[in-house]
């Protein structure tokens, strides 16, 4: 018998899935963002998507699915085939947060996804309405403490990041506050200004933009430094209260995605974050660039999840 043959179909099939592999992506590449067209989320992932395009010679196509503080597009994408066509844009609530307060959560975020990279940074910005009379947070602390419980804050949901922001801030200040939760940014925001709730931790970008013709006023921003879009407002730790808070941005995949196709899709989000148009984005939303491997994305999930599960533990928070 003619062995020859039967070697090269052999090698020819340990060598198909590789050339398969090696083409990828050999199709346009969808992300899924679990927040509605509009939010920072959409907005920033829109923008880094158009600069992968070039790295990965593909389409890379937006289709938001939003619900549940990000868990029914994220759901999705954990059903997914793993090839690397099929992303998930994941924040501090879909991976980090949503695990430690629903009850029942239909994926799990670290058996369900392959990490690929993270790519911002979203810090918050804290707004009053001009109602309240304070111009900074020394005069909104006083305000708190002579009506423990009676000043309102807005959010964009239970147990997000909003609300849990604002939660640091009150332990760290040992103070009350009443949370009134909303549907989105937009609504919670529309209310401080129209008076009906006192104040809000939302993204910098959108405090910057409400606070232009003067209904809000912002006191103070969750980051390390000030921010390059909010030069003149402290950070909380520069008002005296040592806190940081936010969101984060980044991108993964199914479980069981190749590692050679998360290395691409990370390499590929690198190069574009560095593309001058999406700098601009980013800047305008005070975004703060940051990539990683999909190794240390992982990490950057796991220890993330740590920083909340103990103020989500305190608060008892549950979500059916």
């Amino acid at each position: 018998m003619n062995r020859r043959p039967l070697l090269a179909l052999a090698g020819a099939a340990l060598l198909a899935p590789r050339l398969a592999q090696a083409a990828f992506p050999d199709r346009p590449v969808r992300v899924i963002v679990p927040w509605p067209p509009g939010a920072l989320a959409d907005v920033v992932m829109r923008s880094l998507a158009q600069a992968m395009q070039g790295p990965l010679g593909q389409p890379v196509v937006i289709e938001n699915r939003p619900g549940a503080t990000g868990a029914l597009g994220t759901e999705l994408v954990a059903r997914a085939a793993p090839g690397g066509h099929t992303l998930i844009l994941g924040n501090a609530e879909t991976h980090a947060i949503n695990p430690l307060v629903y009850r029942r959560l239909a994926y799990n975020p670290v058996a369900d996804f392959t990490p690929v990279s993270l790519f911002a940074r979203a810090p918050f910005a804290l707004a009053v309405g001009q109602g309240m009379g304070v111009d900074d947070l020394a005069g909104f602390m006083a305000k708190l403490r002579e009506a423990p419980g009676r000043v309102s804050y807005a959010s964009w949901g239970v147990g997000s990041t909003s609300h849990l922001t604002m939660e640091l801030l009150l332990k760290a200040t040992r103070l009350e506050a009443l949370h009134a939760p909303f549907t989105g940014q937009a609504p919670g925001i529309t209310a401080v200004i129209a008076g009906q709730v006192d104040c809000m931790f939302l993204t910098a970008g959108g405090a910057e933009a409400a606070s232009r013709d003067g209904r809000v006023k912002l006191l103070a921003v969750s980051a390390a430094e000030r921010l390059a879009l909010l030069p003149d407002v402290p950070t909380l730790r520069q008002a005296g209260v040592p806190v940081e808070g936010g969101n984060w941005f980044g991108v993964l995949g199914p479980a069981r995605m190749p590692a050679d196709v998360a290395v691409k899709l990370g390499e590929a989000i690198a190069v574009a974050v560095r593309v001058p148009a999406v700098a601009e984005v980013f800047r305008t939303q005070a975004a703060v660039p940051s990539t990683t491997s999909p190794e240390g994305f992982g990490r950057f999930i796991a220890e993330d999840r740590a920083r909340w599960e103990e103020l989500v533990r305190a608060l008892d928070i549950r979500i059916e």
